[in-house]
């Protein structure tokens, strides 16, 4: 019974993959630049979209200026953030210069040279700098509060949903994406890997707008293949599994 659930579930997959590939390919035969391509369909349509994405890549990042940045509308403000970054990388990782002894340094010269010229300033007869009172305003602080509060909740109620034991599809896949992390950071310092992260920042964004229909097709296809070995593991492995309360798609 398991395999003809299995192998009913595989022809429904394939027979969805050949309907919305023949949409895909008509959105993929023009490689002109982004702004000529035609608007994102309603979410109704049957066109596949990585992560369920049913707004333009600009406005997925926030739009404004920093996902102006991101997608390099703006390629002198794009390559100054991206040089800095190049920059500290270089800095602290090649000359093997530590964070906080950084920080300490660049806080004595700097109160160094303000203490200094205030009391110079009166033997020299120059006006003292003026050094502006900043004040972190409180809404800002408690929107940020808010928000970093929400995404912890959803954290909580992931892991709870994975403690009780009654998803079993969703503790799989938490564990596979911490192992392929603990891999990864086992390949590089931290610095490194937070400096990859950064420069895909600069890098992922663009190519997918710039290859948006391709890349949709490509995970289209992955995730149809992921779904089809699932399904397989799951009536081969899962199902023999007896776990109280087990949650199935």
């Amino acid at each position: 019974m398991a395999s003809v659930d299995t192998d009913s579930f595989v022809e429904k997959m394939e027979e969805k993959f050949h309907d919305n590939n023949s949409d895909s390919e008509s959105y993929s035969d023009s490689d002109d630049d982004h702004a000529n391509k035609p608007p994102l369909k309603a979410s109704g349509s049957n066109v596949y979209r990585l992560f369920g994405r049913e707004q333009p890549v600009h406005k997925v990042l926030g739009g404004g200026k920093p996902a102006d940045i991101l997608l390099w509308r703006n390629r002198r403000t794009t390559g100054i953030a991206l040089g800095a970054g190049t920059a500290v990388w270089v800095f602290f990782q090649m000359m093997e210069y530590h964070l906080i002894t950084f920080i300490c340094h660049l806080l004595i010269m700097l109160l160094g040279a303000l203490f200094l010229w205030s009391n110079a300033s009166v033997f020299i007869h120059k006006s003292p700098l003026h050094i502006p009172h900043v004040v972190i305003p409180e809404d800002c602080v408690l929107e940020a509060a808010s928000a970093i509060r929400i995404e912890i909740n959803r954290a909580f109620v992931l892991l709870r949903e994975i403690g009780t034991g009654r998803d079993l599809k969703k503790f799989l896949s938490v564990i596979a994406v911490l192992w392929v992390i603990s891999v990864i950071g086992g390949w590089f310092h931290f610095l490194t890997l937070f400096y990859l992260f950064y420069l895909s920042l600069f890098t992922l964004p663009l190519l997918y707008e710039k290859y948006e229909d391709q890349v949709d097709a490509m995970g289209e296809k992955a995730m149809i293949e992921i779904k089809k070995q699932y399904a397989v593991f799951d009536a081969k492995v899962l199902s023999q599994i007896p776990i109280a309360g087990l949650k199935k798609d």
